[in-house]
């Protein structure tokens, strides 16, 4: 399923031709799909190991975040998280950067693996504060470490404008697009975040956290490692059922400033996602339609 125009087509042939040449003794494990994201393409490598190959050159560099940080960030982190165990080096048939991981054991997120939706708020809520907690052992916010969503949201509007726009043409008459647009200018008209900059995962949705005996398990996918402000890094809450939400929301003792701008983001990411994923990726529409409708019901509910 190809998702970007410039995506590298990878199969099971050109992974194995990659392990050949560079980890011969893996080459001749049992390999199969392990799922795909938006940015990466994975397999399951024997019983314990993962590869992931990135779909588009801009999204190779998350990789390199990973095996540079990953092994920095576990030792104070309460859950696991993936742990880079070869780095792949570019060929004339991939000409990315790939990587290789121990694999962890888990299922997706989802009414029939959660025991306790409100234990699970917050258990996640206990890992996104051990993380922001974590020294940034020097790391500041740029090059790969600086990314849009732990900044200020006033530069993206015009994006976030736009596809407000196209929502419209797609699911206008499904979803009140006029709502979310106002819920959007309602964060934009707040002071601009003045806290210090943490860690953030950047992309703690549903598909990034694996369940296990019905509790949080681990965290995974860090491409989107970064530093900055850790408004957006709650914005993901509104794919979980209101009882994770709120349990969340009460253990990290988020104010309504912090809120609103999370819920901002969660908008953001929903209304750019549907218009550009909609002929490609049905799967991640459907979770962007389903974030926006529980933000328009938490709102309406206060």
């Amino acid at each position: 399923m190809m998702l970007h125009q410039d995506e590298i087509p990878v199969d099971e042939d050109l992974v194995r031709s990659l392990l050949k040449a560079q980890r011969p003794k893996w080459a001749d494990r049992p390999l199969s799909p392990a799922g795909a994201g938006t940015d990466n393409t994975m397999y399951r490598l024997g019983d314990d190991l993962l590869v992931r190959l990135p779909r588009t050159a801009d999204k190779a560099g998350s990789l390199g975040k990973e095996q540079e940080w990953l092994p920095r960030l576990a030792p104070f982190l309460p859950c696991p998280v993936p742990e880079p165990v070869h780095a792949g080096t570019p060929t004339d048939a991939f000409p990315l950067a790939w990587s290789v991981y121990r694999w962890i054991d888990g299922h997706e997120v989802g009414p029939d693996t959660v025991r306790d939706w409100a234990a699970f708020g917050a258990d996640l809520a206990a890992v996104v504060r051990a993380l922001h907690r974590i020294d940034l052992m020097g790391a500041t916010r740029a090059d790969g470490l600086s990314w849009y969503r732990g900044g200020s949201l006033r530069p993206c509007d015009q994006w976030v404008r736009k596809s407000f726009t196209e929502c419209r043409t797609f699911v206008g008459s499904e979803l009140d697009v006029d709502a979310l647009e106002r819920l959007w200018r309602a964060a934009l008209a707040l002071p601009e975040p003045s806290g210090p900059h943490v860690w953030l995962h950047g992309d703690l949705k549903p598909t990034n956290l694996l369940v296990r005996e019905g509790k949080l398990h681990a965290v995974i996918d860090f491409g989107a490692l970064s530093v900055g402000f850790p408004d957006a890094e709650h914005s993901t809450l509104w794919d979980l059922p209101p009882q994770a939400r709120g349990a969340y929301r009460d253990a990290l003792d988020l104010d309504d400033v912090t809120w609103t701008r999370a819920r901002a983001w969660a908008i953001a990411v929903g209304v750019s996602g549907i218009p550009y994923y909609w002929h490609t990726f049905p799967a991640f529409v459907a979770e962007c339609r389903a974030r926006l409708q529980a933000v328009l019901t938490d709102a309406a509910a206060r």
